[in-house]
């Protein structure tokens, strides 16, 4: 199809064209984190049934959306916005904990998040994966932004003496790839732990990352140390 159908213009209803058009993105994209984040997945659902499940018609589904691809890509950036303003908040309601527990309160918040509605663990970590080039290089921007949050929470953290004044890129980034795993993997069942445990050996590598052997904090005492 060469584009999307024109949507109607002017007010039905009580609603106007651009509140009637986000209710329907909505509804659709509602009906997909249930289709693809549940059964039976995005490879398994087609527009018709994406349709019923919104309660819309195929007609008002190509007025929002080309493919079944930009609904997927809609609900991942979606998905992630969640997790981030859960983060974003927690980080605003911790910034005057000691680091520990300013990371633990941030990573609980995300864990609880993420892994609070099943279907946003599978579309984050399972559907996501393999679907095009296209949305895999949206995958990893989106990955990279997570990159530059750790980065940018540890700059702070040095300057605030707590943790050690490097470039944290390369091991932001390997630390990405622990937390969605052990993620992914914990709600999959293959991890015999609560979120707590989860949460609290996250922190502890990422303690571990920030701080590593043998470096010391200005005045020599390490959070937790004498």
């Amino acid at each position: 199809m060469a584009g999307r159908l024109r949507a109607p213009t002017g007010r039905y209803g009580g609603k106007s064209a651009e509140e009637r058009q986000a209710e329907r993105r909505r509804r659709f994209l509602d009906a997909a984190l249930q289709l693809f984040g549940g059964s039976p997945g995005y490879r398994g659902t087609t527009v018709a049934a994406l349709s019923e499940a919104a309660g819309l018609s195929t007609r008002q589904f190509y007025e929002e959306f080309r493919t079944l691809e930009d609904v997927l890509a809609a609900l991942h950036l979606q998905v992630n916005d969640w997790a981030e303003e859960a983060v974003v908040e927690a980080a605003a309601g911790a910034a005057d904990l000691p680091l520990t527990e300013r990371a633990t309160a941030i990573f609980r918040a995300y864990a609880a998040n993420v892994t609070g509605d099943p279907r946003r663990i599978r579309i984050t970590f399972v559907e996501i994966i393999g679907v095009s080039p296209r949305l895999e290089e949206q995958r990893l921007a989106r990955r990279a932004s997570w990159v530059d949050l750790i980065c940018t929470e540890a700059r702070a953290a040095a300057a605030r003496g707590e943790a050690a004044p490097r470039d944290y890129r390369i091991a932001a980034t390997a630390f990405i790839g622990s937390v969605n795993g052990l993620l992914h993997d914990w709600s999959a069942g293959w991890v015999d732990a609560t979120l707590d445990e989860v949460v609290d050996e996250l922190v502890r590598q990422l303690v571990g990352i920030l701080r590593p052997p043998g470096w010391r904090p200005p005045g020599g005492v390490v959070e937790g140390r004498g």
